[in-house]
């Protein structure tokens, strides 16, 4: 199993997406330093301006449920939606059109990290069909549709999710079904050539579950990729104080709702993907860290772009992120969060800082032979 960090530059690696394995190359990223001008005293009052970062009815059978009205019935936490109280899952971010926004702007972001790539795993020519864990908006599926409509036109792709909230209008070769990851798969044994999962932090108790049951829904010679990241947000120059917002708030919930819920918000601290994709008996495993940063502070161009859309996602909707958190740890209507809130706005905005967040892209291949 090759686990790689993100040294300098575009180095060529054993894999990455499209094509034949062989021609594959992982995109690694440039050192991630702050740009001069990001160094020294902050002006606290920074609004962000000289900052240029503006820039998805039960069955007994099956978790696979129709549209219908019952699983419209969202809760609602102080005006956010959040999904159907029918789903045994208590995801922590809402399922409204705010949340959906960031969500599509973490895909950007990340896509931009790779090197315009929406994944790595060297998937072969013939792939017929894939699925993507934890959909939500649908947008990494119906890029994936677009894109596979060209390299891989036979390709079928289907994203699932607890909640209805992709779009009607998709490629012919999309299409979306609800369904609880964390439940029972209902699918085949063998069916998909690529299991896409991305970003489930915060929602599984049992990772070595979840791979158990991609593994056996994948066809032999067929991959699953993972990409995870770790909700704390940390800095190497000292640049996120011990009093600041971002420790006290943002790293502080994080931590706390993780042992409250019984899950991790930290995959890549606690090694869960690697040692999951091993325990269902993946074989070629590779694994590629990378660090994200938030803001436009780096000195490198395309990392700086990275930061801007990391901002942005947050800055887009940072009380959806943390609302059903501070709840769980604080207390319902706890005082203090709004101050929080705005704190960590500015704190976002502020080109001192120099946080990031670290992200992991595991991939493994089902032992045998894909069919032709």
């Amino acid at each position: 199993m090759a686990d790689q960090p993100s040294p300098p530059a575009a180095a060529a690696s054993p894999a990455s997406a499209g094509g034949s394995p062989s021609a594959n190359v992982v995109p690694q990223q440039a050192e991630l330093i702050a740009a001069p001008d990001s160094e020294g005293p902050g002006d606290e009052d920074d609004d962000g301006s000289a900052d240029s970062d503006s820039a998805l009815g039960e069955d007994a059978a099956s978790s696979t449920n129709s549209i219908t009205a019952s699983i419209m019935e969202y809760r609602t936490i102080q005006g956010r939606t959040y999904h159907s109280e029918k789903h045994n899952s208590k995801y922590f971010t809402p399922n409204d059109e705010q949340q959906l926004q960031s969500q599509d702007i973490t895909h950007h972001y990340l896509t931009l990290l790779l090197g315009d790539k929406i994944f790595l795993a060297p998937i072969p020519d013939n792939v017929q069909k894939v699925l993507d864990i934890g959909t939500g908006s649908g947008i990494w599926a119906i890029n994936a549709g677009s894109d596979f409509a060209d390299q891989y036109p036979n390709a079928e792709v289907i994203g699932t999710d607890l909640s209805p909230t992709q779009p009607l209008w998709v490629p012919p070769n999309v299409k979306f079904e609800l369904d609880d990851c964390t439940q029972p798969w209902t699918w085949a044994d063998n069916t998909f050539d690529f299991v896409h999962i991305r970003y489930l932090f915060g929602a599984i108790a049992d990772w070595n579950e979840l791979f158990r049951q991609a593994y056996r829904v994948t066809t032999p010679g067929g991959w699953v990729q993972s990409c995870e990241a770790d909700a704390e947000m940390v800095s190497d120059d000292g640049t996120i104080a011990p009093d600041s917002s971002i420790e006290l708030f943002w790293n502080m919930l994080y931590r706390s709702a993780g042992k409250k819920l019984g899950v991790t918000f930290q995959p890549i601290q606690d090694d869960v993907q690697v040692k999951a994709f091993e325990a269902a008996g993946f074989e070629d495993i590779q694994s590629y860290t990378y660090k994200f940063p938030v803001g436009g502070w780096p000195q490198d161009k395309t990392l700086q772009e990275v930061g801007q859309y990391v901002q942005l996602t947050m800055l887009n909707d940072v009380e959806g992120y943390t609302l059903f958190l501070w709840n769980t740890v604080m207390g319902e209507n706890a005082p203090g969060y709004q101050e929080f809130l705005a704190y960590m706005r500015k704190e976002l905005k502020n080109k001192r800082i120099h946080g990031y967040m670290k992200c992991r892209y595991v991939f493994g291949r089902k032992p045998g032979t894909a069919s032709a």
